[in-house]
């Protein structure tokens, strides 16, 4: 099953109000693509647009190399499913599933075997009797993504689909989407403000911001390269610590006296330093010390400790992720220690400097 997307400049207007403005982007036959972002960065209204539920205001979407700009939403071939799970609260599970096969005029044993195969790859076989109101949270996900996969179509949509579970259905959800995606092998497009459901389920992460793409690539080619600022704090959990330096002669900066060399050639005056938390360690060991901080927080997580402590060269706290349970105190001094391998380095318009 072909089914590639192609964005050619899209654009959405509300008026006088630019949403999306001029959007590339290619997705590939197959591929769990995942648009992510903080919230009004558009990314649910691209996919609204690729569904044919907003119209385009300019540009061009293909699918297969079709135009569907103008194609109704039922012809695209497209399923999707919403936040809210949208059943037929009078309806048992099984007439959720059909109902929209029935609508459709398909022949009753056509519908109860594509009824039966989705119950089954979702395992809610035992409950397709029950109404809504029986089920769990998680049960009542899959009998809303049962009825996507019933029509067969070329493409799922999904649109913040575990923003109403609790943390722990919201994993055991994840697992299942991607394990879903494997099965089935559709184009799958996943809308999500959580960076951590992007980093686990995508082939593919598309981070947007004010209706524009920041940068698109699998996810750990944005994690170890991102291409500005914004990608490198959104993606990374705890977020990236950004710290002012001063460029000395070309292939180092200077931070806190101390000269760290960035072995790449820069232009002179004002950068910014990332380096993520778990890059970040303390005391002796291998790596340049950047200064001694004190210690304001610690987070005991079991298998980590996230250190929140002030250093002297800013006046915000960096956060430091230790390996294991460390034995750390609010009111610690510790020396803070980095590699220049796992630093990046940004201009002053934001944009990553090669590492």
């Amino acid at each position: 099953m072909v089914t590639t997307i192609t964005l050619n400049k899209v654009e959405k207007r509300f008026g006088a109000l630019d949403v999306i403005r001029g959007i590339d982007l290619e997705i590939k036959p197959g591929a769990f693509t995942v648009f992510v972002g903080p919230s009004g960065c558009g990314k649910s209204t691209l996919l609204r647009m690729i569904a044919g539920l907003e119209t385009i205001s300019g540009g061009d979407l293909l699918i297969d190399g079709d135009r569907m700009n103008d194609v109704a939403a039922s012809k695209r071939g497209i399923a999707m499913v919403f936040q809210s799970y949208a059943l037929y609260p009078h309806m048992s599970v099984y007439k959720n599933l059909a109902f929209g096969l029935e609508t459709a005029g398909y022949k009753r044993e056509e519908i109860d075997r594509r009824v039966r195969e989705a119950a089954a790859t979702l395992q809610i076989t035992d409950y397709l009797q029950r109404k809504p109101k029986a089920l769990s949270g998680g049960q009542r996900q899959r009998v809303a993504i049962g009825r996507s996969i019933v029509r067969d179509p070329k493409i799922f949509l999904f649109d913040e689909p575990l923003s109403n579970l609790d943390a722990e259905l919201r994993v055991q959800m994840r697992v299942e989407i991607t394990k879903l995606h494997e099965r089935l092998g559709n184009t799958m497009i996943y809308v999500t403000h959580d960076q951590v459901e992007a980093m686990t389920m995508a082939d593919q992460i598309v981070v947007l911001k004010a209706g524009k793409v920041m940068q698109a690539g699998s996810p750990l080619e944005l994690y170890n390269n991102p291409a500005n600022q914004f990608v490198a704090g959104f993606i990374g959990s705890p977020k990236m610590n950004f710290v002012a330096v001063e460029a000395a002669d070309g292939t180092a900066v200077t931070l806190n006296g101390v000269r760290i060399e960035t072995g790449r050639q820069h232009a002179s005056g004002k950068l910014t330093l990332g380096i993520r938390p778990e890059h970040i360690d303390i005391g002796d060991g291998p790596g340049q010390v950047i200064g001694e901080a004190r210690v304001e927080l610690v987070e005991h997580l079991g298998g980590s400790t996230v250190l929140h402590v002030l250093p002297p060269f800013q006046e915000e706290t960096m956060t430091v992720m230790l390996s294991g349970q460390q034995p750390c105190r609010s009111g610690d001094r510790v020396a803070l220690r980095i590699e220049r391998k796992n630093c990046h380095l940004f201009d002053t318009e934001g944009r990553a400097l090669l590492r």
